[in-house]
């Protein structure tokens, strides 16, 4: 299954012009992300606060993810400080995939953000968390903290902003998003056979477990006649003919 690095800011000393910091509401979409990460099939990681954007760098790369998803709000240069609006979305040109995939987000952000015309990807050869990473990278500057009205746009919208960006993220994978609800557990119902857990919701999918018949399963989500399950250490597709929920 797809996993994703997810680095909201460490930034704490970034202040919104209407309280709070960018370190705080970066992680509070990241925590609002979570939920629908799970139900939608896509496995994560949180960086380490403690450890800045050099750490979280590291951590990444240590591991094996397909995507490094970096979250931060932006300020104004001092002469224009309160006076800038929009979102853009930082990717390296030397990725395909990575401009790609900053090109998704930016698009779907267009939907949500009030001023559509303001919302970009545009390249980067100077941010670590983008330069740097194995895995595909992008950098997410979502608003500007020092304008009041993008930074009450960030208060008032932190979960559609969670929703959008895992949208973006079931887009670039391939793979239907779905809604977060309460996580249930399910047994195998396959009459004595084990049940394959699959890559994609398709029976053409490449099997990347199996779960003994009679086994208990945590449910994330259901899409389609499959549900989106944990077995094992395992997150995958199963068939929702052969689970009782």
């Amino acid at each position: 299954m797809p996993s994703v690095f997810l680095s909201p800011s460490t930034q704490e000393w970034n202040p919104y012009v209407n309280g709070g910091n960018e370190e705080f509401y970066m992680n509070q979409v990241a925590d609002r992300m979570e939920p629908y990460l799970r139900a939608s099939g896509i496995e994560y990681r949180r960086n380490d606060p403690s450890r800045g954007a050099a750490g979280a760098i590291a951590d990444s790369n240590a591991g094996n993810f397909d995507v490094h998803l970096a979250l931060h709000s932006n300020a104004a240069p001092e002469s224009l400080s309160g006076k800038l609006r929009g979102i853009d979305i930082y990717y390296s040109p030397l990725s395909k995939s990575s401009e790609t995939l900053a090109t998704i987000i930016a698009n779907n952000f267009k939907m949500i953000y009030p001023l559509p015309d303001k919302t970009s990807a545009k390249p980067t050869t100077s941010l670590g968390e983008v330069t740097q990473t194995k895995a595909v990278a992008v950098l997410c500057e979502i608003g500007y903290h020092d304008n009041i009205q993008d930074a009450q746009w960030i208060r008032e919208n932190l979960t559609p902003i969670a929703i959008n960006l895992v949208e973006s993220l079931c887009d670039y994978f391939g793979i239907p998003f779905i809604n977060a609800g309460p996580v249930k557990m399910g047994t195998v119902t396959a009459g004595g056979s084990n049940l394959n857990i699959r890559e994609f919701p398709s029976v053409n999918s490449r099997v990347i477990g199996t779960i003994p018949d009679g086994s208990n399963v945590i449910v994330y989500g259901k899409t389609d006649g499959w549900y989106v399950i944990f077995y094992q250490g395992v997150t995958g597709y199963v068939s929702d003919k052969f689970l009782s929920v």
